[in-house]
C-alpha cells in the first residue's frame, strides 16, 4: 500500500500471496487493504488537497512535468515492468510490452499534457451579464474494487 507517499503495511496486518497464474507458484506476498486503509489514504489525499499544501500550491505546469517524470521512469523500465504483468496477469510477454506498458505511458501523458490546459471559457449570453464555466476538482474519492 502507498499511503501519504510511503509504503506502509495494512492496518489489519494481513497480506495475501499473488500467484503466476501459470504455475500457481506465488510471485510474492502483497499488503491486504481494507476499509480502514482505505480511509487512511483518503485522509492523506485530503490533506494533500488543502489550499496551503505543496501540491495544491504547485504550478500546474510542474505537476505536468511530474506527470511526464512518472510516464519516462515506465517507459525506462518496461521491460522489467512487462514482465511483472506477464507473472501477475498471465498474458503475453508481448502484449505486454508492446500494449500495457505503452498504454499506461499513453495515459500519463495525455493527462500531463492537460495539467495546465483545465480552465474555464467565457459563455455569450443576453444581457447586461457576465457567465463563465469554472472547472474544479471535485476532491478525493477512495475504493476498493474487484480486479478479475
Amino acid at each position: 500500500l502507498f499511503i501519504n507517499n510511503e509504503f506502509v503495511k495494512s492496518s489489519s496486518g494481513k497480506t495475501f500471496d499473488t500467484l503466476n497464474p501459470a504455475t500457481g507458484e506465488p510471485i510474492t506476498q502483497v499488503q491486504e487493504g481494507d476499509a480502514v486503509d482505505i480511509n487512511n489514504a483518503v485522509a492523506a489525499a485530503q490533506e494533500a488537497f488543502k489550499l496551503d499544501s505543496p501540491w495544491r500550491t504547485m504550478d500546474a505546469s510542474k505537476r505536468g512535468m511530474l506527470l511526464n517524470k512518472l510516464a519516462d521512469l515506465i517507459q525506462r523500465d518496461a521491460v522489467y515492468l512487462a514482465t511483472l504483468e506477464a507473472l501477475d496477469n498471465g498474458k503475453p510477454y508481448s502484449v505486454a510490452l508492446s500494449d500495457d506498458v505503452p498504454g499506461t505511458v499513453g495515459v500519463l501523458r495525455y493527462y500531463a499534457g492537460w495539467a495546465d490546459k483545465n480552465h474555464g471559457k467565457v459563455t455569450p449570453i443576453d444581457g447586461n451579464y457576465f457567465a463563465y464555466t469554472r472547472h474544479e476538482a471535485v476532491g478525493v474519492c477512495g475504493q476498493i474494487i474487484p480486479w478479475n
